[in-house]
């Protein structure tokens, strides 16, 4: 008796054990944030490639990546150089999506009375551009040039292009400079945006021509309309680092895409978001001084 009692318990517990959940698998271990940027982690950006604009609501640096846009940083150079855009305003500023301004006329329809710059959607990548692989999707990579998130063909297609290339394109995550547009591809002049959001959108249909290295909370706290009403912000003066005088210049110091502790951040991120990971989810940091 004792045994079929001692058999019946036995049963019981078994069967309890059986229908008691199991515990879950622990989660991986997600990589701890890097330590602090070593000196061999920043770079230096060329100080005639980056735009100074100081605005009522702060000062925003946007460094300009000419191996993208050869044509639109040129133009940008230029009216910086002449005191163009001194004055302007923000005539157009979508929450979430972008800050627009560069138009003398204030309206959407004005421009310099320079020639209208080619579109510049997308450049051909060497071997010799210095980009950064961020995630390697096998028919694409995704990385960086500089501060400004790319997108390419993977470069192994570059052996059966005739110039050894690949097509490659900026990605619009947030604080991306792009150069408005009409209709025509080739009417980019002087008007620009300033993203506030990611917009994947905007990809190979606007050029992208720089990045937002500082002051993204001046973008972001420039009054939102579709017009703006009045008062609008405006930018008070806008100059290249280089041109300013060296009492007064900044410091301006970027994490390098190509340094260890860049390439640590990378993979702490794509193991953060899984599947979901976007190069948009990847802060370059900058110091100003």
């Amino acid at each position: 008796m004792r045994t079929a009692l001692l058999a019946a318990c036995v049963a019981a517990i078994a069967v309890t054990a059986s229908a008691a959940p199991k515990k879950p698998p622990p989660a991986p271990a997600q990589p701890s944030a890097p330590a602090a940027p070593g000196p061999a982690d920043w770079r230096t950006p060329d100080p005639n490639d980056v735009l100074v604009i100081d605005t009522n609501k702060g000062r925003i640096l946007v460094e300009m990546i000419p191996e993208v846009a050869p044509q639109h940083v040129a133009r940008m150079r230029e009216l910086a150089h002449e005191n163009f855009f001194d004055g302007q305003r923000f005539f157009r500023v979508i929450e979430d999506f972008m800050d627009q301004t560069g138009d003398p006329q204030n309206s959407g329809q004005g421009g310099s009375s320079k020639p209208n710059v080619p579109a510049e959607f997308t450049f051909r990548r060497g071997a010799d551009l210095p980009f950064v692989m961020a995630a390697d999707q096998t028919v694409a990579e995704i990385g960086f040039v500089k501060s400004l998130p790319v997108m390419s063909q993977s470069m192994m297609l570059g052996a059966m292009t005739k110039d050894q290339k690949v097509t490659a394109w900026g990605l619009y995550c947030q604080g991306v400079a792009g150069m408005a547009r009409d209709d025509n591809p080739d009417s980019g002049n002087s008007q620009f945006f300033l993203m506030r959001g990611p917009f994947p959108s905007l990809e190979k249909k606007y050029t992208a021509w720089g990045r937002v290295i500082s002051g993204m909370d001046a973008v972001k706290a420039i009054k939102v309309g579709e017009p703006v009403p009045d008062p609008q912000d405006r930018m008070e003066r806008v100059r290249l680092l280089a041109d300013l005088p060296e009492a007064s210049r900044p410091k301006v110091r970027v994490i390098d895409p190509k340094g260890p502790w860049f390439k640590a951040e990378i993979e702490r991120v794509r193991a953060a978001k899984g599947a979901d990971f976007s190069a948009c989810n990847v802060d370059i940091p900058a110091e100003v001084k």
